[in-house]
C-alpha cells in the first residue's frame, strides 16, 4: 500500500484543502498523519469525520510559527514527509489585515522550514534520502493573466495582494532552503479549489448558503473575472502523487483546465439550487453587482501538463460534476455550515481597503 508505514506531518489538516489531504490519505494509504493546526477561525475538525480515534491519525493543536512547540513534534513523531498546507488565504481578509498574512504565511513557513531541516540534517542517510517537504502555494502569486495564455511553472512572480505576496514570499523561501541547505523541497502552484467542506467565507460556499437562504448574491463588478476550478479531492490526490513521485527541486502547476467567470459560477449555482432545493421564485433573480475588490486580478489560468506528463495526474471531475456535488453536498450537510454561523462567523464585506 502506497506509504506503508510512513509518517507525515500535514499542516492547515483541520483547514479546506488539509482535511480533503487527510481524509484522503486516511482512506487510501497507509500513511500515519500528524496533523499541525493552529485552529484559527477558519479550522474545522468537523472537516475530518472519523480521525479521531483512527489509529493512523494525530491531532497536535501547534502554530507552525511556534519552534519549540514544532520541534517538540518533530523529535516526538519523526516524520518522512511534511505536506505545508497552513496558510492565511482570503485575499479580502489579507487587505484589511495583512499582518496576519505575513506572520503565518512567511514567518510560519520560515519557522518551519528551519524546524524541517534541523530535523533532516540529524536523520540517518537512509532517512534523509526518502524525506521530502512539499509546500503548497496558489496561482494567484504569478498575478493577472489577459485573456489568452496560461501560467506555466517559469512564469514570473507578480503578486498583487497582500494574500498572494506572502504566498510568493513563502515559495521563494522553500527554494532558498533546496538551493541552500539541501532541503528536498518541492513546490506546487494549485488553482482556485471548491468542493465540500469549504470555509463560507470563499465564493461558491457564500452564494451556496446565501441561495439557500433566499438572501442576495454580491457578484464582485461587473463578475467577468475568470478563474480556474479545481475540486478539493482532485488536488489532495495531485498532491500525494507530488508527495510520492514529484522531482526534488521542483514545482508543479496544478489546475483543472475549468477556466469560468465568476458571474458564470454563481449563475450555475442558482440553477443547481433551483433543481436540488426549489424555492418561491428562481434564484438568478437574487444576483446584483457591488464594488470589485481592489487590485482584482483579471483571470487566472494554469498549465498542468508537467504533472500531467511527469506524474500522470487527471483530474476526476470537471467543473459541472464538481459544482453538483458541491451544492448537494452543502444542501446536504447543513449542520457542518450552520455550526459555523452559529460560532459568530457573519458574511458582512471585507476587503475594500
Amino acid at each position: 500500500m502506497r506509504f506503508e508505514s510512513i509518517t507525515i506531518f500535514v499542516t492547515g489538516g483541520a483547514g479546506f484543502i488539509g482535511s480533503a489531504v487527510i481524509r484522503h490519505l486516511l482512506a487510501d494509504t497507509g500513511a500515519r498523519i500528524v496533523n499541525i493546526d493552529k485552529l484559527t477561525y477558519a479550522a474545522n475538525l468537523d472537516s475530518l469525520p472519523g480521525a479521531s480515534g483512527h489509529p493512523r491519525y494525530v491531532f497536535a493543536q501547534q502554530c507552525i510559527g511556534d519552534a519549540a512547540g514544532l520541534r517538540t513534534l518533530f523529535e516526538q513523531y519523526q516524520p518522512d514527509a511534511v505536506m505545508n498546507l497552513a496558510a492565511e488565504s482570503h485575499v479580502d481578509r489579507s487587505s484589511d489585515g495583512p499582518a496576519e498574512f505575513i506572520q503565518t504565511n512567511v514567518v510560519g513557513t520560515f519557522t518551519l522550514l528551519q524546524e524541517a531541516l534541523r530535523h533532516w540534517q540529524g536523520s540517518t542517510p537512509a532517512r534523509r534520502a526518502r524525506f521530502r517537504f512539499l509546500h503548497v502555494s496558489t496561482d494567484e502569486v504569478f498575478g493577472s493573466l489577459g485573456p489568452n495564455g496560461l501560467f506555466g511553472e517559469d512564469t514570473a512572480y507578480a503578486p498583487n495582494s497582500p494574500y498572494s505576496a506572502s504566498k510568493a514570499s513563502s515559495d521563494h523561501l522553500v527554494r532558498a532552503w533546496r538551493q541552500t541547505y539541501g532541503l528536498p523541497t518541492i513546490v506546487t502552484n494549485c488553482s482556485n479549489n471548491y468542493g465540500p467542506c469549504q470555509f463560507p467565507e470563499k465564493l461558491i460556499p457564500h452564494m451556496i448558503i446565501r441561495g439557500l437562504a433566499g438572501e442576495p448574491l454580491p457578484v464582485y463588478g461587473d463578475g467577468a473575472h475568470i478563474r480556474d476550478w479545481l475540486y478539493v479531492t482532485d488536488h489532495a490526490e495531485a498532491l500525494t502523487l507530488t508527495l510520492e513521485h514529484g522531482r526534488v527541486g521542483e514545482t508543479y502547476n496544478i489546475g483543472a483546465r475549468c477556466e469560468r467567470s465568476n458571474l458564470d459560477v454563481v449563475e450555475r449555482i442558482c440553477d443547481l439550487l433551483d433543481e436540488i432545493s426549489p424555492g418561491a421564485a428562481k434564484r438568478r433573480g437574487l444576483i446584483g453587482f457591488v464594488a470589485d475588490r481592489p487590485g482584482h486580478d483579471l483571470r487566472y489560468a494554469m498549465d498542468p501538463g508537467k504533472i500531467e506528463r511527469e506524474l500522470g495526474w487527471r483530474p476526476r471531475e470537471d467543473f459541472e460534476s464538481g459544482l453538483a456535488k458541491t451544492v448537494r453536498w452543502f444542501c446536504d450537510n447543513r449542520t457542518w455550515w450552520q455550526n459555523i454561523l452559529d460560532r459568530g462567523y457573519r458574511s458582512a464585506r471585507i476587503g475594500l481597503g
